[in-house]
């Protein structure tokens, strides 16, 4: 064994006359193990957050979505398709027309975003179906529905049985949650949605449609919930005077991480005027802070470690210190300046590997516990989870590992080139 080690872990050991001075390296093990372990924990509660908020995003937005510069109407959307379906790891498309509008029901009016889907593949690329929370999706039929309230039909009925206006001809839609709530609308019940498409002049009025509430759904996330309202893809090019022309087209492929290489290869099978935006694209300011977020946390916490790495320092001058007469007499029998140093490194570095393992380790097991036991719940009526959410990274250990080994070996540099420089003569003398 090399000798600087042995001298180096005897030291660790020695109770007779530094025994205080041990039990502050031994705090500082633990200052760096608690360090790590608060690293590991917060990392992978933001990895889980990240994930549940992309998940839901893409859920609501698919993985790509194809649309024309400048948002003109896509015509020939059909053949554009057919274009699409040849390029791998596409697993489904769906076309989609997005608008603004405003929803009325009695006194109350709202501003909506209004998007029609094609009810045979929006289960394709979206999460649509999964999030209906009351209801069913089902534009074709609502009236159907056994939820459809007496105030609704009789409202209805005083047209003829023959008018659009009867509910046995009115479509349905969907409403967020949120969105629903401030309307006061609930199952069954009628709205009007106004378009602005028929208003090309100050005198014209605006198209305008009713409804009958079909369904209410939630992601979770409150921008959605709280804006979006879905109809029928030909009810939406009504409104909105598109005729068989759509916005866009919604595409979903078989993994998430491969839409920036699908994008490009969108790009050279529709070219311009055809721009293809991946999910990365769309939201990419709220994911772009998330990931400063996720390293100003790190830069923080790391805090707590470089408070271990100062009583590392301090513990090892004491020592250097208390061992100056041994550190004359290792030099007089033949120690080299280079082995000393290295005694006072590798005990920095036993205290930083022992503190970074069990941080590690320790970090690794509260996080299996939440994942396997969900100690930490949250109120579902403030959040869209009921418990905590967490996801263990290999990156984020081997980050956070390196960062604590180099600071505590850094702690040690100052304390080892002091013993190294200490003059054999001058540490014996007087002993």
């Amino acid at each position: 064994m090399n000798y600087s080690l042995f001298i180096a872990g005897r030291y660790l050991r020695s109770k007779r006359r530094t025994g205080f001075i041990s039990l502050i390296t031994y705090i500082s093990a633990v200052g760096v193990m608690i360090g790590v372990a608060a690293l590991v924990i917060t990392l992978s509660v933001m990895n889980g957050f990240e994930t549940e908020v992309r998940d839901r995003i893409i859920g609501a937005d698919a993985h790509i979505r194809l649309t024309m510069f400048h948002e003109i109407p896509m015509r020939n959307w059909p053949a554009a398709v057919d274009s699409l379906k040849v390029i791998p790891h596409i697993s489904g498309i769906s076309p989609f027309i997005q608008s603004k509008g405003m929803l009325r029901r009695g006194q109350q009016i709202e501003g909506a975003i209004v998007k029609g889907v094609d009810l045979r593949t929006v289960a394709a690329v979206s999460d649509l179906p999964k999030t209906i929370v009351a209801g069913n999706l089902d534009f074709e039929n609502p009236a159907a529905s056994p939820f459809l309230n007496a105030e609704a039909i009789l409202s209805s009925s005083s047209s003829s049985s023959s008018s659009p206006s009867s509910p046995l001809l009115l479509s349905g839609l969907v409403l967020g949650r949120q969105l629903a709530f401030r309307l006061g609308a609930a199952l069954g019940d009628t709205v009007v949605l106004f378009s602005p498409a028929g208003m090309t002049s100050l005198f014209s009025a605006p198209l305008l449609k009713r409804f009958i509430v079909a369904g209410i759904f939630e992601t979770g996330i409150y921008e959605y919930d709280d804006a979006f309202v879905y109809i029928s893809l030909s009810d939406a090019q009504h409104l909105f005077e598109l005729e068989n022309q759509v916005t866009g087209l919604e595409i979903k492929l078989d993994r998430a991480d491969r839409a920036e290489i699908a994008a490009r290869q969108i790009e050279d099978k529709l070219p311009y005027p055809f721009y293809p935006r991946t999910w990365n694209d769309m939201h990419r300011t709220l994911f772009r802070w998330l990931k400063i977020e996720k390293w100003l946390y790190t830069i923080l916490l790391s805090l707590i470690i470089l408070v271990a790495a100062f009583n590392i320092i301090s513990s090892q001058i004491m020592i250097v210190l208390e061992k100056r007469r041994e550190i004359g007499i290792l030099k007089a029998i033949g120690a080299t300046r280079q082995g000393i140093v290295k005694i006072f490194m590798y005990e920095g570095l036993i205290v930083g590997i022992f503190g970074t393992t069990a941080g590690l380790i320790l970090g690794w097991a509260l996080c299996k516990a939440q994942q396997t036991y969900k100690f930490f719940a949250l109120p579902g009526d403030v959040y869209f989870l009921d418990s905590l959410p967490v996801r263990m990274q290999v990156l984020d250990f081997i980050v956070i590992g390196l960062v604590a080994m180099g600071l505590t070996l850094l702690a040690t540099v100052y304390p080892a080139h002091r013993a190294g420089k200490l003059d054999p003569v001058e540490a014996i003398r007087y002993e």
